[in-house]
């Protein structure tokens, strides 16, 4: 080659086409603002996760409505689904809030984001009618039993004799949100660890299926005030004691079923959908539809200072609130004028009915 001829420039290689699911969107389309929480923090792990199945389950995130009240869990909402509805109420009426918003369009999807503190305190009375009305959505619980926000006091869910940051002892008795909502008829009960992607996943996918309230209590260590030698919800103690009750997997509606396991060691939960979680037994013989098991098991964790994880309670057949409160087929957003005021003829026709 002479000096003057121009060297040819090597081929650049094809660029990798970006996976998308059904709707055609990849994964960065369920993404949000970048996190604001403390580098390591447990929730941010669960956004990732919530991402991730929020993805798979093709969910369109125009079709969302985040709800949260105040908390560093509460700050979550704005790490994902940026193209989504959003709500940051008042400390602990979060379910409050979901409640008008789903009377009002029951078409949404609803995801609540709370937190240890605006769950099982100021928000608990909240919390526990919104399980008895069978409100539906995915509720996820990011618990680390401390109020991370206010310097790391202990909240209602901090196990007694765990000790804090500047060495005192807790000595009350801890609110178990899994227990509770079990006892208020929840349909669905799951507890998961931040740090287990693999099992946290397919709970949070059977969540967003499950036609009524569905909890996700996940343990989420506050990296800067309890996750130091005597927490019980730091990162540590979680991985040391963390007992699986199964492993779990979740088929959607639009696969085909196929369980790799070995007949008798499955147990197939159909959702309303048509989706199906499988639960491959580990050490317990456990049945998630057997409401008194789990609330032995859940009491026996506790005594024992072990959380168990995976899905703790299930049950079918229950009506949402919009069908227990007889409401329009039609959500009210969307009726016109003349549906919302049908004239005086209607009305004349309502009063006679109370006479």
């Amino acid at each position: 080659m002479s000096a003057t001829t121009p060297a040819t420039a090597a081929p650049k290689p094809a660029a990798k086409p970006v996976p998308t699911n059904r709707l055609g969107l990849d994964q960065k389309a369920y993404k949000g603002a970048e996190s604001t929480l403390c580098a390591g923090c447990g929730h941010d792990s669960i956004t990732s996760q919530l991402i991730k199945a929020l993805y798979e389950m093709d969910v369109e995130p125009w079709n969302v409505a985040k709800m949260s009240g105040i908390g560093c869990s509460s700050k979550t909402t704005a790490y994902f689904l940026g193209q989504s509805h959003g709500f940051n109420g008042v400390h602990g009426r979060m379910p409050a809030m979901t409640t008008g918003s789903y009377l009002a369009n029951r078409k949404l999807v609803h995801i609540g984001i709370s937190g240890d503190g605006d769950t099982a305190s100021i928000g608990l009375s909240h919390f526990l009618h919104a399980i008895r009305r069978n409100l539906p959505m995915t509720y996820i619980l990011e618990n680390n039993g401390v109020y991370g926000l206010t310097k790391g006091q202990f909240s209602a869910t901090a196990d007694r004799g765990s000790i804090a940051k500047k060495g005192l002892e807790n000595e009350m008795e801890p609110i178990d949100c899994c227990a509770m909502a079990i006892e208020m008829g929840c349909s669905y009960v799951a507890r998961s660890f931040s740090g287990d992607i693999k099992q946290l996943v397919p709970l949070i996918k059977g969540a967003l299926a499950h036609p009524g309230f569905a909890l996700v209590d996940i343990v989420s260590p506050c990296v800067t005030f309890n996750n130091h030698e005597g927490s019980t919800k730091s990162f540590k103690y979680a991985k040391a004691h963390e007992d699986p009750l199964h492993e779990v997997g979740f088929v959607p509606f639009f696969e085909e079923i196929k369980a790799d396991y070995e007949p008798g060691t499955t147990q197939d939960i159909e959702l309303a959908d048509g989706s199906h979680i499988m639960l491959k037994k580990l050490a317990h013989d456990y049945d998630p539809r057997n409401r008194s098991q789990a609330m032995d098991l859940l009491h026996k964790a506790r005594e024992e200072k072990l959380f168990l994880t995976g899905l703790i309670y299930h049950k079918s057949g229950d009506r949402p609130l919009a069908d227990q409160l007889h409401m329009t087929g039609k959500p009210l957003a969307h009726l016109t004028d003349a549906e919302l005021v049908p004239g005086p003829d209607a009305l004349e026709k309502v009063m006679a009915s109370l006479k």
